[in-house]
């Protein structure tokens, strides 16, 4: 009798998150009976703030965030795919991303994980109660009149500012050196300070997932105007009312170009006994086959071109791939060196302190540069 090889892997709780990959494991172990891939899960806020290091040495398999990469390439925590991975497999997978989602786990030479799950920061909306908006001074007008929810727990307080500078057509840095120019930074603050003057002091507390919450079952909102796309409140049945997902509202005029691109990846530790075994599940897994049917049959948030593209994943969801496809296509891809995840949370406290009148816009921009600079470890 063959041994039975069990191996674990750790994603996050969103059902989301956590149904694609149980149901993909499934349906593995039918095809390889002798191996069993158990998941455990963690919540949103530990699944992007976690080392990946720590999980490595725990766990086989694990669903990750890019901006972890530059930590993991120097810890040397991951197995590169080519490793185990054909170049031909490889170039599919590429060839099949969403926008930038293969290229995020891409540094240094290496491929450290594979795209699982593709989002972007989306605009969210009732549209039982409103139509979408186009521009940001539709959501200023929108926030006035107190319709407006946004998430603007850290880090995705910060990633509103990245979105909106990468839509001006002036992104923020991704190497050593400041991280915006100050004229830029104003502007941005500015725009988000239009907004957030109407907001509640409770949406500080709130990531994407308490803010979709509250617009599906309550009418006192209509819209969020930049929230990491979650294709479960499309889903008829998933919350009270089904929520909407379009295009970004555009502060510049080039269109819905340069949301801070967010999405999750498979990535394999360097410390499991089985790599082959690891890395063909994680091919099939991002696989447009498997993408296709299986993983968004069970909740997922397809990662792959292909099944964004076809109209039977669409149907269930309000055709939210279709809608949101351009902002996908066009998102920008946030710094990924080794100390950014620090720099993130502080840039977060940042904006988050000038958005709240604590700090003057001027000096938040000069801070931001500052701590942006410092997080380079070897300029």
């Amino acid at each position: 009798m063959t041994a039975l090889i069990k191996l674990k892997g750790m994603t996050w709780s969103d059902p989301r998150g956590y149904d694609p990959v149980v149901a993909a494991a499934t349906a593995f172990a039918k095809s390889r009976p002798s191996v069993c891939i158990s998941w455990d899960k963690r919540s949103l806020q530990g699944f992007e703030t976690t080392p990946v290091e720590e999980l490595a040495a725990r766990y086989d398999l694990m669903v990750i965030d890019h901006p972890h990469v530059g930590s993991v390439a120097e810890q040397g925590c991951l197995l590169p795919f080519e490793t185990h991975a054909s170049e031909d497999a490889l170039a599919e997978l590429a060839n099949h991303s969403v926008g930038r989602s293969f290229q995020s786990y891409f540094l240094h030479g290496k491929q450290w994980a594979l795209p699982i799950d593709a989002a972007t920061q989306v605009q969210a909306h009732r549209a039982d109660l409103s139509p979408r908006v186009k521009r940001w001074s539709d959501v200023i007008r929108k926030a006035e009149d107190g319709l407006v929810i946004w998430p603007l727990r850290s880090p995705h307080v910060l990633m509103s500012f990245f979105t909106l500078a990468a839509n001006l057509g002036r992104p923020c840095a991704t190497s050593f050196g400041d991280l915006i120019d100050i004229e830029t930074g104003l502007q941005v603050l500015a725009a988000l300070r239009a907004v957030s003057r109407h907001m509640d002091e409770a949406f500080y507390a709130m990531d994407p997932i308490a803010v979709l919450d509250e617009l599906a079952t309550s009418g006192r909102h209509h819209l969020a105007p930049l929230v990491y796309l979650y294709k479960g409140y499309a889903n008829e049945g998933y919350r009270a009312n089904r929520i909407s997902f379009t295009d970004m509202p555009v502060l510049g005029r080039a269109g819905p170009l340069g949301s801070a691109l967010g999405g999750t990846g498979i990535a394999i530790s360097s410390k499991t006994a089985y790599p082959e075994l690891c890395t063909e599940f994680a091919v099939w897994l991002a696989g447009a086959e498997c993408q296709s049917g299986l993983y968004a049959e069970a909740n997922g948030q397809p990662g792959n071109a292909l099944a964004w593209s076809d109209p039977a994943v669409n149907a269930p969801v309000l055709d939210t791939y279709f809608n949101t496809r351009l902002t996908h296509e066009t998102a920008w891809l946030r710094p990924r060196h080794d100390g950014y995840m620090q720099f993130q949370e502080e840039g977060s406290d940042i904006v988050a302190d000038v958005l709240r009148g604590r700090l003057a816009p001027e000096t938040g921009v000069a801070r931001l540069n500052e701590r942006f600079r410092k997080s380079f470890r070897s300029p």
